[in-house]
């Protein structure tokens, strides 16, 4: 995989695992929420395992946010 698209991918679960912060949610909750095991989860934000898009969708939504707002930059 090229460079950039690491470096987005990183990018983009950065993100996602900085607005579940702010709302002070878990990796127990939202893997809970989403019906996988918190180790899984775990997996998705630290960019071991890639999101699939329906996971993505679900995540954006869980986290109230638009799936462009955890596309941007910060």
């Amino acid at each position: 995989m090229p460079n950039v698209v690491k470096s987005r991918i990183k990018a983009i679960v950065t993100r996602i695992r900085t607005v579940r912060r702010s709302k002070n949610y878990s990796q127990d909750y939202m893997a809970a929420k989403l019906n996988m095991s918190q180790n899984a989860y775990s997996k998705i934000e630290l960019g071991y395992t890639n999101i699939s898009l329906e996971d993505f969708i679900n995540i954006a939504g869980l986290l109230e946010a638009s799936e462009q707002e955890l596309l941007d930059s910060f």
